[in-house]
């Protein structure tokens, strides 16, 4: 039941996050003062801190949408198999969060 709540807060988080999308699409259309501005803020330790988050929301958002596939398909109904399911949603986020940033941060892209 909460990680259908959870479910359901990461889409709403990903549709805010989708404004940070559309305002790097803007300050890269805009010119170089633009973006050194978009820079300043996603370097700063809140920006990270949001794309941290958001980059969490999207993970865990893909995940759960493959486990309400799963359930889709006619699998995962049993006890056992649904506590599978929901900690490999949550554990499976996380690290494909780090793993992300660890992999954004040894490229230099995320510096």
């Amino acid at each position: 039941m909460a990680l259908s709540i959870v479910h359901r807060a990461t889409g709403i988080a990903l549709y805010f996050g989708t404004l940070l999308l559309a305002w790097w699409l803007i300050a890269c259309a805009a010119g170089p003062a633009s973006y050194a501005n978009l820079q300043a803020f996603t370097g700063s330790w809140i920006g990270r801190l949001i794309l941290f988050g958001y980059t969490w929301s999207l993970m865990h958002h893909l995940l759960s949408g493959v486990r309400h596939f799963v359930w889709d398909l006619g699998y995962g109904f049993k006890t056992a198999d649904r506590e599978w399911l929901t900690w490999a949603a949550l554990i499976g986020g996380v690290v494909l969060t780090v793993l992300f940033w660890v992999i954004a941060f040894s490229m230099g892209v995320a510096r």
